[in-house]
């Protein structure tokens, strides 16, 4: 973790001396999960419910950036960052990332931190250590596959979907890494376990037990919210002398949270003192901001084989050469590599936001869907062929595409189906 001087005590969540002077901002960037938990209502848009998992909208990382700031102009004594939800942070890795890297890089003295289930965020966690985020929460709710079983509709990991003790099994393997890896690289780790009367509520001393084995640094027992239309809307919410009882029992393993509020994946404020209403027009003002100017898009990507052609479909590039202008020249700056695979519309946004910074991208041809969300975002796909150069050279001339355009071939749905081997 590099040395920037950030006062991690000043973490409300972490430490409840803190909760009545310094706050926290939840950026709302990651709506897609990638685990179906019983008790989770997936209807997150919502205004009304104050909750884990709900928001009132979804901010990309840029918009998230500009947030920031507008909140700190609000409420200056906002000392962490954090994402939240609605979804789980890595089932949108490239957003997630993204904006941990412009708020550490723009608020070096901000507490960065996260709460996920931990399927995903393995190969993530070096950097995290590197961008300063020094605080994870990882949910987990047993330790057991068959008590997990019951707690969990589907895990997906990648495209496949797994059910059943098979889902817990995968799940429960890859939380126990993350913890671990978390701890070796240095970073706070929290547990929250969901107290779910009758499913884990005889469970729940051996999460902590076993969390405690790992290195775990906090452990905070909650209780399940019921949500009507879930599997376990009819199971009753568990007392505050449930919950308390559980708490005390668990303390012989790990010290407790106990001043959770059960945050909003948009709240904002001190603990003792919630702004989320009072900043919920800012919050939909700033989801509603422009893609970045040319003028501060310095680059052009480029789908290319060997570095001297336009020659490669959208949808087969797995990776993209960056170029930028310097004077009459037309340097390469470096490479990125495209998002993986995932299917659907993420695989677009995902690549829209690794091509933030670019005004264009260069290839041989690009299907609609993938086009019209580009554009949105705005990276205005090129379709053409020949040399890079000649590409380049009109882009950043503010020459006219449509000289370059390629004679379409192989594109034969006119739609980008994300299978990497081509524009589909």
């Amino acid at each position: 973790m590099s040395e920037i001087h950030k006062d991690l005590n000043k973490h409300p969540c972490f430490n409840p001396a803190m909760k009545g002077q310094a706050g926290r901002v939840h950026l709302p960037v990651a709506p897609n999960c990638n685990i179906k938990c019983n008790y989770c209502d997936r209807k997150y848009d919502c205004v009304n419910e104050s909750r884990p998992g709900v928001t009132s909208t979804i901010l990309t990382p840029e918009q998230a950036l500009v947030y920031m700031g507008k909140v700190l102009e609000k409420e200056p004594r906002i000392t962490v960052a954090g994402i939240a939800g609605p979804g789980d942070p890595f089932a949108n890795a490239e957003a997630t990332m993204e904006t941990m890297r412009l708020i550490n890089k723009k608020y070096p003295q901000m507490i960065l931190c996260l709460a996920s289930n931990g399927l995903g965020i393995g190969p993530y966690i070096p950097e995290l250590a590197e961008l300063n985020v020094s605080h994870v929460t990882i949910t987990i709710n047993a330790v057991d596959p068959e008590v997990g079983a019951k707690i969990y509709s589907w895990v997906r990991d990648g495209k496949v979907a797994y059910h059943g003790r098979q889902a817990a099994e995968l799940l429960l393997s890859r939380q126990l890494e993350a913890v671990k890896s978390l701890k070796a690289h240095g970073i706070t780790v929290k547990i929250n376990s969901i107290l779910i009367p009758g499913i884990n509520d005889q469970h729940i001393l051996k999460v902590a037990e076993t969390m405690k084995e790992l290195g775990a640094d906090l452990f905070n027992c909650m209780a399940m919210f019921p949500n009507v239309g879930t599997p376990f809307g009819e199971i009753r919410e568990p007392s505050k002398e449930e919950v308390g009882a559980m708490r005390s029992e668990a303390e012989k393993f790990l010290p407790q949270m106990r001043h959770c509020t059960r945050c909003r994946a948009d709240a904002v404020g001190l603990l003792e003192q919630d702004r989320t209403e009072e900043m919920r027009g800012c919050l939909s003002a700033c989801a509603q901001l422009p893609a970045l100017p040319p003028e501060i898009r310095p680059y052009v990507a480029v789908g290319t084989m060997e570095g001297v052609l336009v020659n490669q479909h959208l949808g087969e590039a797995n990776r993209f050469q960056i170029y930028k202008r310097k004077g009459d020249e037309y340097l390469l700056v470096e490479e990125r590599p495209a998002p993986k695979v995932s299917g659907g519309l993420q695989r677009w946004t995902s690549l829209a936001r690794v091509l933030n910074d670019c005004r264009a991208v260069l290839v041989s041809n690009v299907g609609e869907t993938p086009r019209g969300i580009l554009e949105k975002a705005g990276v205005k796909p090129v379709e053409m062929g020949g040399f890079i150069a000649d590409g380049l050279k009109t882009i950043f001339e503010g020459g006219n595409p449509d000289t370059l355009k390629a004679r379409r071939q192989s594109c034969t749905k006119g739609v980008c189906a994300g299978s990497g081997g081509r524009c589909q």
